[in-house]
Order: C-alpha cells, then structure tokens, then sequence
C-alpha cells in the first residue's frame, strides 16, 4: 500500500505506534541518563569551590572565570559538533562526547594553577558541545513530530533531576578521603569516571539510523523512516521551508530566541554556581548539609514545571506562559537582595520556580518555527548563544564579590534581564509566517508528558 508519492504506508495502524513505543523505551532512558551525567560533569565545582580557595588558592574572581570558560568551549564547538554528528551517526559522535567529556572531567581533580584549571573547563566546554542539539537532532530522525515533544521533555527532566540529586551526591562523595586526595578531588574524579564508563554502554546501546536497529521489525523501520520522509514533505508542500541554514541564521525570530534563550541561562547558571556559596552563609554547615540544602529549590522547582506544564497544555498561549515564569524568576531574584542569607535562599527557591520552568516552556516555542531538516543546527545555534550566559553569569558574579564582597548587583541584573525576556518573548513566533494559515500549532513539551 502507498500513498500518491509512491510512499510505503504500513496496512497494520498499530505498526508506527508500536514502533514508536520501543524508540521510547529503548533510548530516553539512556539519554535522560546522559543528560544527568553531563550535568553533574558541568556544574560540580559549584560545590569545591570553598576547596580550590583554600588548597589551591584559586581566588574567586578565577573560579567565576573558569565556571564561564566552559561556556566558550561549548559555543564555539557546538554547531561543528552537530554537523560532525551528522555526517558520522549519532552512535560514533555521541560515544566520542561521552568519552572526551569523562576525561576532561577526571582531569578536573587534578588541577594544581589557576591556568590548568582555565584550561581543563574550557576542554570541558569543547567535549561536551553538540551533545544536546545532537540528541535533538536524534529525536528529528527517530520519532514522528507528534511525539518529538513528549521525548523532549522526558530528556529535559534528567536536567531537574541532575540538579536535584547534585547536591547530596556531592557532599557524600566529598566525604570519601584517602591515596593523597582531598574529598572534592574523590568527588570530581568519581564522577568523571562515571562518564568514561558509560560511553560504553552508549557504543553497544544506540543505532544511528531506524534501519541499523535489530530491536525493531522490518515493518516498524520502514513504518518510522515513511511516516518522518512523508512529515517532510508535507512541510514543503506547505510552503514553510527556509531553503537554507543560512536564511534561517539571518532571520529576525532566531536572534530574538537566542536574546531569550541567553537571559533565561543567565539566571539558570547564576544560581547554580553560586547557590551553594549562598548556602554556606546560612551558618555552620558541612558540605553534606550544604548538598542537601542546594537539592531544595530544584525540588520546589520539578514540581512547579509540571504545575505550569499543565496549565499550558489546558490554556495554550507559550509565550504567556514563559513571560510569567520570568516574571516569577525575576521577582524571586530581587526579593533576595532584601534580607539575610535564609531570606536570600528563600527567595531563590521562589525564583527557581520561574527560571526553571520558563526553560522547558522555551522550547515548543523554536520547534514550532524551524523547518526540521535545518532544525538541528539552528537549535544548536539557540543553545550555544543562550549558554554563553553560563560564562556571563559566573564570571561577573566573581568579580563583583571579589571587588566589592557582595553579589547584589548581579542579582539585580539577573531581575531586569529576566523582565527583558518576559517582554521580548512575546515578539516571538510560534510558527512560521508562511504557515499563518496553516493548523501548525506547536505543542508545550512539558504538557506531553501526561
């Protein structure tokens, strides 16, 4: 059986839907694993900080510096990462990201300067670039656009759960001492190798393309592999197709989704470098107590993604919905200029209610507007702008504490650039403006996940 352009359609109905059941099965697990492990990987020296001051003598105007310098590594190596992806499969170039990154990442707990400990994040940044706009890219090739929303979000919750479980596995691991090692050097060297051993498991586990999966029947391949060709060429036939990566680069909607995608980072990366030296200021608290009080605003904030997810799935406006979470992110971080250290982490709990869910209400928002054969590259582009907030954050926070012992004026910074994006984000498409016309409403990958 096939359709007038001579596609394949599968005679059993249940065929695709059971395809896409095994895709789900047989990779989000590992991904949303991966994801947690790079996390982990990424943030982790927010915990050593205090460490490296006193056994290495790393100042904190360095340590803000080489937290941001990961970020360049991974915005300038994105976008070649995704297309190296591309051309080699997904398999290959994803085992090669997990074991760069893993050893980089061991590595970490061996810096001694403040010159090797600039160098080894920036290497960081290098290792890990193309990991996320590549399992992006995976999800284009492997699931029909229906269900791309609900794998995303599933992928994107490993980032709660990294940042929840973060805090208590550092602190415990800290406590490991032994074989001339301090604990925060267990706890890097732990965890980097922990990457290291998993790219094996992705070597053995993933396929690059429908048709290399033996798990799955001839029947469910060619049912996936049409239904995705045919989801193309319907797009074209619409007429919603930039012809170029390039005219898509130059249009207005990208910049406004990276100025967007940047100041929600800002806030992310803000909070999760500093949020344990704010906790530190609470009193007398070990790093174990420390951990577990570090894993209390992301906890707050799991539950509040769900809460605004389901409210966008009943009342569909995304922008409206990520304007609001900005408005909370951006309150939360002005309220924690007006009080004590408890008052202060209160406060931050609030706003990563807002910056939090405002991060996984962005993207349905891109996705509805890219075609999907140059979607890949261009949400690479979107992550890897957006995340050089992850350098400005960090680095300006240090300097700031450095020079005048308090990080107030970045806190207010990060209230008015999150009220800026509450705004800019209304100016943004949700679909492209060739297909006004056209039932294209693109889905809140959050709301998928019920």
């Amino acid at each position: 059986m096939s359709d007038t352009q001579g596609t394949a359609v599968p005679r059993n109905p249940d065929t695709l839907v059971n395809a896409v059941a095994k895709v789900k099965r047989h990779v989000l697990p590992l991904f949303v694993i991966m994801f947690i492990v790079n996390y982990l990987d990424r943030v982790n020296i927010g915990f050593v900080r205090p460490h490296l001051e006193s056994d290495l003598g790393i100042s904190t105007a360095a340590y803000g510096l080489g937290a941001g310098l990961f970020f360049i590594g991974y915005a300038l190596f994105e976008v070649p990462s995704n297309m190296l992806l591309q051309r080699v499969g997904a398999r290959i170039w994803l085992t090669r990201i997990m074991f760069t990154w893993g050893l980089v990442a061991t590595a970490m707990a061996f810096v001694q300067t403040e010159t090797q400990f600039y160098v080894l994040r920036f290497l960081l940044g290098v290792a890990e670039a193309g990991f996320f706009p590549g399992v992006i890219y995976y999800f284009t090739r492997w699931l029909p656009g229906a269900e791309r929303g609900k794998a995303i979000a599933i992928f994107l919750s490993g980032s709660a759960v990294a940042s929840l479980i973060s805090g208590p596995l550092a602190g415990a691991l800290m406590q490991i001492q032994g074989l001339g090692m301090h604990g925060w050097q267990w706890m890097l060297f732990i965890e980097g190798m922990f990457s290291v051993a998993l790219c094996f498991v992705v070597w053995f586990w993933l396929d690059s393309k429908p048709h290399d999966a033996k798990w799955l029947t001839r029947e469910e391949q060619d049912a996936l592999v049409d239904t995705i060709d045919r989801e193309q060429r319907e797009r074209e036939a619409k007429g919603v197709v930039k012809t170029s990566s390039w005219a898509l680069l130059k249009d207005r909607q990208i910049v406004l989704f990276c100025l967007t995608y940047f100041c929600i980072q800002l806030t992310i990366y803000a909070a999760t470098f500093w949020l344990p030296s704010i906790i530190k200021r609470m009193g007398d608290l070990s790093d174990l107590q420390v951990g577990f009080f570090n894993s209390i605003p992301w906890l707050i904030s799991i539950i509040a993604m769900y809460a605004f997810a389901a409210g966008s799935a009943r009342w569909r406006f995304q922008q409206a919905w990520v304007a609001c979470a900005l408005i909370v992110a951006a309150t939360g971080m002005f309220l924690s200029t007006t009080g004590g250290p408890v008052f202060a982490f209160v406060a931050v709990c609030f706003a990563a209610i807002g910056f939090k869910s405002a991060s996984s209400l962005f993207w349905p928002i891109p996705q509805g507007y890219l075609d999907a054969r140059v979607a890949a590259a261009v949400i690479a582009l979107i992550n890897s702008v957006g995340n050089l907030g992850g350098f400005v954050a960090p680095t300006t926070f240090g300097l700031l504490e450095q020079h005048t012992g308090s990080i107030q004026g970045g806190l207010y910074g990060l209230a008015v650039t999150s009220v800026l994006a509450a705004i800019a984000v209304f100016f943004v498409r949700t679909r492209p403006k060739d297909a006004a016309s056209n039932d294209l409403k693109p889905q809140s990958a959050m709301s998928q996940t019920h």
